[in-house]
């Protein structure tokens, strides 16, 4: 990637949290998802993360599939300890080859781990009667763990909001403008929607990479309420750091906007928070946002369609005053 210099100061932000020292960070500083593109060392493994918030930002299929290797782990391993154990001290058992024997001893720690209890199969003498109560044990704190994990990600406050896969720049007024576009969906209601946007820019300062955070100025940084799409723009001028950069400018440079939305969740009567960034390679020169939402059929309603949040089509740019950018 070039690195840019400029020929003019601007006003830095410093308060962003990230180092601007470029030769001490890699990639991204923030990824698509909103969360911070940070690898921690120095602990070990199972430390370093809080398995409580992992389970709980995790997607609703990954959550289920985890439940249910945890649960089939697990009574593998009791039923492992009953067969060397000896099928002969559980009671009730159809003995059979030795795969039936362990299906029997399998489905008997499912019972026991669910405090079922259908009572065909029963544990007999010391060893046998010890393992499944301690099953039955373990059996009622991981359906207590398990219970308080989806009620937690049940209740859990979250925007709901979807982010444009790009950036554009745009025409905007007779000049240029950035633009990215996000919207909820599905049917929450959220309302003072606030808007922050700071852009990581790679410059060259004395001879040192440095990465310049500025804060970018929006046309509109606060909306009443979010039924529909909201894009963002800021404008492109003498004040902005996009001001004078050309489209090979722009793709040759490191650049990162990172974007944080703060709103108030009616539902959850709380405020959520919605995060994302685009890189170089994720802002398109020359184009606009296709609407993406319309009058129904008999006029009484409006429908947005989430399909279309990246829909663009390329448009021809105003000449703009050019910095000397070298």
């Amino acid at each position: 990637m070039a690195i840019l210099k400029r020929n003019r100061n601007l006003k830095t932000e410093d308060n962003t949290g990230f180092s601007n020292n470029s030769s001490s960070t890699g990639g991204r500083f923030v990824n698509k998802d909103g969360q911070a593109n940070v690898i921690k060392r120095g602990i070990p493994f199972l430390s370093r993360f809080s398995w409580y918030h992992t389970l709980l930002g995790m997607k609703s299929g990954k959550f289920l599939l985890v439940l249910i290797a945890v649960y089939i782990s697990v009574n593998l391993v009791f039923a492992g300890i009953y067969y060397l154990i000896g099928i002969e001290h559980l009671n009730g058992v159809n003995t059979g080859s030795p795969l039936k024997n362990f299906t029997e001893v399998f489905f008997f720690s499912a019972q026991t781990f669910t405090t079922v209890g259908y009572g065909r199969i029963s544990p007999v003498g010391f060893a046998a009667s010890a393992v499944s109560t301690f099953e039955a044990f373990i059996g009622l704190l991981s359906f207590a763990l398990a219970t308080g994990l989806f009620y937690g990600r049940f209740s859990r406050p979250q925007a709901f909001i979807r982010f444009s896969s790009i950036a554009v720049i745009a025409p905007f007024r007779g000049s240029n403008a950035l633009m990215f576009r996000l919207a909820p969906y599905k049917n929450n209601t959220l309302s003072e929607a606030e808007a922050k946007v700071t852009v990581a820019i790679t410059e060259e300062e004395n001879g040192t990479l440095r990465d310049k955070f500025y804060n970018l100025d929006l046309q509109i940084t606060k909306v009443n309420t979010l039924p529909l799409s909201w894009t963002i723009v800021h404008p492109i001028d003498e004040n902005s750091p996009f001001y004078g950069l050309s489209k090979e400018d722009i793709a040759r440079t490191d650049i990162e906007i990172m974007v944080f939305i703060k709103a108030f969740d009616e539902g959850f009567s709380n405020n959520v928070v919605a995060r994302t960034s685009f890189v170089s390679s994720e802002i398109i020169w020359g184009a606009k946002f296709k609407p993406m939402y319309h009058p129904s059929d008999d006029k009484m309603k409006t429908v947005m369609d989430i399909n279309k949040l990246n829909d663009f089509e390329f448009v021809a740019l105003p000449e703009t005053i050019k910095e000397a950018v070298s």
